[in-house]
C-alpha cells in the first residue's frame, strides 16, 4: 500500500494553506497513494506558542472544515487523516484527529490525550484532554492506529493501540527548535523524537507514520522568540527501519510503501506481545511506584 505524508509550513493564513495541501493532496493520489497523513493543526500556524482567547476563535469552523476535508477526501479517493481544532461548546475543546475514508464519510476521529504545557507549547491553555480513549479506527487500509505529537513519548499508548489491533502507528505532530539551543541540543532533541517513534513501531511490530511542519513561526505575543519545526517526517517498517525521511526545512511529499504482511512475519520470530508480563505489570497504573 502506497503511503504519502504531506510536510509543510504555514503559507501565511488558513485559505493559503488549504489550498496548499489540498494540491499536494491530489498529486499525491496521482502518484497512487492510498493513505495520506497531514501534520498538526495543518490548517493554521502553531497558535500554541502563546496563551490568547483570540484564537479559540479558529475553532468554530470546525463542522465546515470536516465538510471541506470530507469533500477532499472523496475527490481523490483516499483516507486522509487530518489534524483540526474542535470545539464542543465554549469552554470545551480539543485537538482532534478525523480520519476521512475514501467516500468521504467519517471512518473515526481521536482527541488528543497527553497534552503539553511548557514554553512556547501552552496546549493545556487550548485544550481539554481526550476522552475517547486509545481506539484504532477501522478504514478500507487497515486499522489505524492514530496518536499526536506528545502521545509520541508515552509507550502505554502505543501499546493499548496495538492490542487493540491497529495495524499502523500515526503521529500527526508539530515539535522544533528554539534558535537559542545549541547545535548539540537541537541533534539530542531530535534524535530523541526519532528513536522513541521507531522504538513504538519494534515494541509492537507495526509500521510508523508521523508527519511535522517546517518553517520558522514566532511567538505572536512577542514574549518568546519562535519556534523553528524541524520537519524530518518520516515512515518506518515494523523493525524500525526508516523506509522514508524528509528533510529537516523542505517542504515535500514523502512517499512509502506499507506491506502488512510484514507483521504477520516479523511477530512469528519476535513474539513480543506472546512474552508480556502481564501478571507483573500492576504499577504501571500508578503515578510513581513510591508505596512502602
Amino acid at each position: 500500500m502506497k503511503t504519502a505524508v504531506i510536510q509543510h509550513a504555514y503559507q501565511g493564513s488558513k485559505a493559503k494553506t488549504r489550498a496548499y495541501t489540498q494540491a499536494k493532496i491530489t498529486e499525491a493520489s496521482h502518484n497512487g497513494a492510498k493513505l495520506i497523513v497531514l501534520q498538526e493543526l495543518h490548517q493554521t500556524e502553531y497558535f500554541c506558542q502563546c496563551e490568547d482567547t483570540k484564537f479559540f476563535a479558529y475553532a468554530n469552523t470546525f463542522k465546515e472544515d470536516i465538510q471541506f476535508w470530507s469533500k477532499v477526501a472523496k475527490e481523490n479517493q483516499i483516507v486522509l487523516v487530518t489534524s483540526l481544532f474542535e470545539k464542543r461548546t465554549a469552554g470545551l475543546y480539543h485537538n482532534t484527529a478525523v480520519v476521512f475514508e475514501s467516500n468521504g464519510e467519517i471512518a473515526g476521529k481521536y482527541r488528543k490525550m497527553h497534552i503539553p504545557d511548557d514554553p512556547g507549547f501552552y496546549e493545556k491553555f487550548y485544550f481539554t484532554v481526550g476522552d475517547l480513549g486509545f481506539e484504532p479506527i477501522e478504514t478500507s487500509v487497515g486499522k489505524l492506529g492514530v496518536l499526536i505529537c506528545w502521545d509520541q513519548w508515552y509507550p502505554e499508548a502505543s501499546r493499548i493501540m496495538a492490542l487493540k489491533g491497529a495495524q499502523i502507528l500515526i503521529y500527526p505532530t508539530a515539535i522544533g527548535w528554539f534558535d537559542t539551543d545549541s547545535e548539540d541540543e537541537k541533534q539530542r532533541q531530535l534524535d530523541s523524537w526519532i528513536t522513541i517513534q521507531r522504538s513504538h513501531a519494534i515494541t509492537n511490530t507495526i509500521p510508523l507514520i508521523s508527519c511535522n511542519r517546517v518553517g520558522m513561526e514566532y511567538d505572536p505575543s512577542g514574549v518568546l522568540e519562535g519556534t523553528k519545526f524541524w520537519g524530518n517526517s518520516f515512515i518506518c517498517g515494523v523493525q524500525g527501519e526508516i523506509l522514508a525521511i524528509a528533510k529537516h526545512q523542505k517542504e515535500t511529499i514523502l512517499y512509502a510503501d506499507i506491506d502488512h504482511k510484514r507483521t504477520k512475519e516479523v511477530r512469528d520470530i519476535w513474539p513480543f506481545l506472546r512474552d508480556r508480563r502481564i501478571d507483573a505489570y500492576r504499577c504501571i497504573l500508578k503515578r510513581y511506584c513510591d508505596d512502602k
